[in-house]
């Protein structure tokens, strides 16, 4: 587990490394921790960076600034990180997960690796690693997609059409349920979605519909 050693990083905790890299059905299977709650640390250190540079940077109003953060915090930047960071195949997951390492998945855990920089060394390191990885991207004026939604409901209003979102099933305690819907037009299967809400399932399905449309 070496793939932060390029940003002159060296964590102390090797355990809580490990644990950033654990998905909840690992977790399940070995009776350890998963990186859930290191990912609600790292998404919040996240948004304090790029909040930060965002205001001392860029003359935008709070809507601009907002918009234009959530572009980059988004499951298909954060997509897009990892693939720089080149942790993925350090990801743990349980044996029924093993064929769909999703791009969730890759996502959550680049937050939780930052929340683990945090816990570990600090701040300012945090900072200066997100300077590296994520604000070239600013710099560079990257867009990602956030709204699939929208982007599906426009590429299919050019035949007239509109697009409907059928929850398929969903399954789990209440307190982690999981939601599994289809994006449809005249009744026709575009796409599916899995999320942990029928809004995130729903915009996975859109993102699906939308990038098998867009080949």
């Amino acid at each position: 587990m070496n793939f932060l050693e390029k940003y002159n990083i060296d964590i102390k905790n090797k355990d809580l490394l490990l644990t950033a890299l654990t998905h909840s059905s690992y977790a399940n299977e070995h009776n350890c921790l998963s990186y859930e709650r290191l990912e609600f640390l790292g998404d919040a250190v996240l948004q304090v960076i790029i909040s930060d540079y965002l205001f001392n940077n860029e003359e935008l109003s709070e809507g601009e600034m907002s918009k234009k953060r959530a572009s980059f915090v988004c499951e298909e930047a954060l997509f897009e990180y990892a693939k720089d960071v080149k942790y993925i195949p350090y990801i743990r997951v349980g044996h029924g997960q093993l064929d769909n390492i999703n791009e969730t998945i890759i996502a959550d855990i680049f937050e939780a690796i930052l929340g683990v920089i945090y816990l570990d060394q600090g701040f300012k390191m945090a900072k200066e690693y997100i300077y590296k990885v994520v604000i070239p991207y600013i710099k560079q004026n990257k867009t990602f997609l956030t709204d699939y939604k929208s982007a599906l409901q426009e590429d299919v209003q050019t035949s007239k059409k509109s697009v409907e979102y059928v929850l398929i099933s969903e399954s789990g305690p209440a307190h982690d349920k999981t939601f599994v819907v289809e994006a449809r037009v005249d009744n026709i299967v575009y796409g599916k979605g899995i999320g942990k809400s029928k809004k995130e399932a729903e915009q996975a399905a859109a993102k699906d519909a939308f990038k098998k449309r867009a080949k």
